[in-house]
């Protein structure tokens, strides 16, 4: 497992939306194929545009096409509410 930090950067009154898509059944379903979703963290900006996980990572690649938009699953939802994403290493020290 690898601790990364996700932060996504959202389209303007799109939080709902891809909240709604990330508590989904299908949501839930691609996160299991990448990360330990008991031990993810998350957090959303005051003004609903951003949204930042930590999160437990056991498929990298995964992980990378969850976000890119090659998931089938992901993709149609990504595209209408994701202005862009970062994606961080954390180490701890």
């Amino acid at each position: 497992m690898q601790d990364m930090l996700v932060v996504g950067m959202l389209k303007e009154g799109q939080f709902q939306k891809f909240m709604g898509f990330m508590q989904s059944d299908a949501g839930i379903a691609e996160r299991k194929k990448v990360a330990d979703l008991s031990k993810t963290i998350g957090t959303v900006s005051p003004d609903h545009s951003k949204v930042m996980f930590k999160i437990a990572v056991h498929d990298l690649d995964a992980l990378r096409a969850f976000l890119d938009g090659s998931n089938p699953v992901s993709k149609p939802v990504f595209d209408e509410v994701m202005e862009s994403y970062e994606i961080y290493e954390l180490e701890q020290i």
